[in-house]
């Protein structure tokens, strides 16, 4: 907000009052601290006064009878970006909005900056119908920018000869450098870095690099859901994958086979390991990497999404000196940060925690992690061999995926050690079942698994969500899912909410339901940023030790544990959703692809 002259603030300050946006008497009571302290009226008002730079910004525009547009929640088009290159529109706080009347209209947080109108009027060549913005409206819009993925590709690789590429871009990258190193000149290079950069900034878990007939497709997946964001010419795919092998230390000449790789990247201050998967198929080859953020994941149970029972049951079986930990759930669930999660929660100077993962996700102090190589004969088997030599209290492997880990993994638990691993079930349920499926006896299993954990990830309703009133079919389902959790009467809510670990639980006979939804915006797609879990969690009881030696099916299992109290997934979520966190919508996609 530029400095207002005494004339045009009185007005403004008129004009705020009589759109109610502030009281005569608090203007007068900051008019009066303003004189007192010396302080800025308008430094005050925006402080102390609770009125918002947005309303500030409109009530300076009507004064001086300027055209005001609220860009706090616009969506603007990426060919309308373009008519204005990024650093013009930095430089002077200016953002294209589109055309009108053949002119070119421009959002600006100075709008009578004569000098600053004529500049941008001659280099897009164009007359400009100009309106008054708001700082954060402007600064929301050039985030817009960053989007634009397609331009900073197609900047990068417009001069470039894209099939004679590959040949001349053959100098390795270090093990560890910054994107802007990796890049070095070539065109394809940069391409390259515009994709890994667009996703690590957008948060993504994944980039897939998809070879089609006549196209070469780019799709990440953000949030856990895979979203296309640009195609690039046919012509650019043996060029961008021969970079993406010279980076990994593959052989570029080799199209028939899988092969598997990876490096890391900085991204302003933080560490990101991409793990390479190329793939021949069709029409090429995909890649697939997935970024690996060293320091964007929490390790808190609570900030992880457990509550309530499940919260109490897994420290209760971390308190165990001996015995397995099971997670489930499908790749990308979220269960080797469980097992993470768990760890940091035990880990001290007065226990052995040893590992063995592939890869090694997320690196700890204390703890002795070790990386499985198949290569060289490491794998999970004969490294878990290893590990209960070297005097181990806690062991965890990454992953049961065979007959002979999950044998050891037993024995270590009956020998006195705490395991913990993860296997991928449908359910908490289905771990046991699963355990027999590969040669374990019953009874082995009952006396050694004590408690399982079935998990998902949903996706976070953003900060610029709002209220709304659930519809019927909403309140249907929550009757349904939630009816013997909630509680029925006013004194059982205290109770109720203790129990489940959420305050202000509503009573399971109302008839209406206060929800929350998010607002689709360049950084918040369908109203949804970051992503939490649903678990459900049960502990190994002698009913269900009897269904696991009577080789009973998770169906029942899954009953039982319903039974004694665990609250499922579909609750878990619902739970969640009336605490404002995340939709019905998210629930029912997850829990229809998890069949729960």
């Amino acid at each position: 907000m530029s400095v207002l002259s005494t004339a045009v603030q009185k007005k403004v300050e008129e004009d705020l009052v009589s759109r109610g946006v502030i009281a005569a008497d608090k203007i007068a009571q900051l008019r009066k601290k303003s004189e007192q302290t010396k302080a800025p009226f308008i430094a005050l008002l925006l402080n102390e006064g609770n009125v918002s730079d947005e309303e500030l910004t409109k009530s300076t525009a009507i004064v001086n009878k300027a055209p005001y547009v609220n860009l706090t929640a616009a969506i603007i088009k990426k060919e309308v970006l373009r008519l204005l290159s990024q650093d013009i529109a930095e430089r002077y706080m200016a953002v294209p909005l589109g055309e009108m009347n053949h002119r070119l209209v421009v959002a600006m947080l100075d709008a009578d900056n004569v000098q600053a109108v004529d500049f941008l009027s001659k280099k897009t060549g164009r007359a400009l119908k100009v309106y008054s913005a708001s700082e954060a409206g402007i600064r929301y819009v050039l985030k817009q920018y960053q989007q634009d993925i397609e331009r900073d590709v197609s900047d990068a690789m417009h001069t470039a000869d894209t099939k004679a590429e590959a040949g001349s871009d053959v100098t390795p990258s270090p093990a560890e450098t910054s994107i802007k190193t990796i890049v070095q000149d070539s065109p394809i290079s940069k391409a390259l870095s515009a994709i890994l950069e667009y996703a690590a900034k957008n948060r993504a878990s994944d980039i897939h690099m998809e070879p089609m007939e006549k196209e070469f497709k780019i799709r990440c997946r953000i949030d856990g859901v895979l979203r296309e964001i640009m195609r690039l010419p046919k012509a650019t795919e043996p060029a961008l994958v021969s970079r993406i092998k010279i980076l990994s230390n593959l052989k570029i000449d080799e199209h028939r086979i899988p092969q598997d790789g990876q490096f890391t990247v900085v991204v302003g201050d933080k560490g990101i390991d991409l793990r390479i998967a190329i793939s021949p198929v069709v029409w090429g080859e995909q890649v697939v990497i997935r970024l690996l953020d060293k320091s964007g994941t929490t390790l808190k149970l609570e900030e992880m999404g457990y509550h309530g029972r499940a919260l109490r049951t897994i420290r209760k079986a971390l308190g165990r000196p001996n015995g397995m930990i099971l997670t489930s759930g499908p790749t990308g669930s979220g269960k080797s940060t469980s097992l993470y999660a768990l760890i940091q929660e035990i880990k001290n100077d007065s226990i052995n925690i040893v590992t063995l993962e592939d890869p090694v996700e997320y690196k700890m102090d204390g703890i002795n992690q070790i990386q499985v190589n198949a290569e060289v004969g490491l794998t999970f088997a004969s490294g878990l061999r290893s590990i209960l030599r070297q005097d181990p209290d806690v062991v965890m492997v990454g992953e049961i995926r065979d007959k002979e880990t999950a044998q050891l993994a037993v024995q270590a638990a009956l020998t006195g050690h705490l395991v913990f691993s993860t296997l991928h079930t449908n359910s908490a349920a289905g771990i046991l079942p699963r355990l027999l499926d590969m040669g374990i006896e019953p009874f082995l299993i009952a006396s050694t698994v004590h408690t399982v954990i079935g998990q998902r990830l949903v996706r976070r309703i953003a900060d610029n969500g709002e209220d709304y009133a659930a519809d019927k079919t909403e309140v249907q389902g929550i009757h349904e899912t939630l009816a013997n959790l909630l509680p029925k009467t006013d004194e059982a809510r205290a109770a109720a909410s203790e129990d489940l670990g959420y305050e202000s639980l509503p009573l399971a006979t109302e008839n209406a339901y206060t929800l929350r939804r998010g607002i689709d915006g360049p950084e918040t797609p369908h109203g949804y940023k970051g992503r939490m879990g649903l678990y459900e969690v049960f502990e190994i009881s002698e009913e269900i030790q009897d269904l696991i030696l009577k080789r009973s099916t998770s169906a029942e299992i899954q009953r039982k544990a319903e039974e004694q109290g665990m609250v499922t997934m579909r609750q878990d979520g619902y739970l969640k959703a009336l605490q404002g966190k995340t939709t019905l919508a998210e629930i029912n996609r997850v829990a229809a692809e998890a069949s729960l």
